[in-house]
């Protein structure tokens, strides 16, 4: 048995969604991760005028 660093992935399969309020509009949405308190969460419509530009 292989075990890769960082925990048992289920990549390909189902991703569990967690509810949040988006830190920009405050609407509700579902992110494929648990929100880090402190951490700002941005829906799909406010994530593109957070993320920083990739080169």
């Amino acid at each position: 048995m292989v075990v890769h660093k960082g925990g048992n992935r289920n990549f390909g399969g189902p991703r569990e969604m967690t509810k949040a309020i988006c830190s920009d509009c405050g609407k509700e949405c579902e992110v494929p991760f648990k929100p880090t308190e402190g951490r700002p969460v941005y829906c799909q419509d406010c994530l593109p005028k957070h993320r920083k530009p990739r080169f």
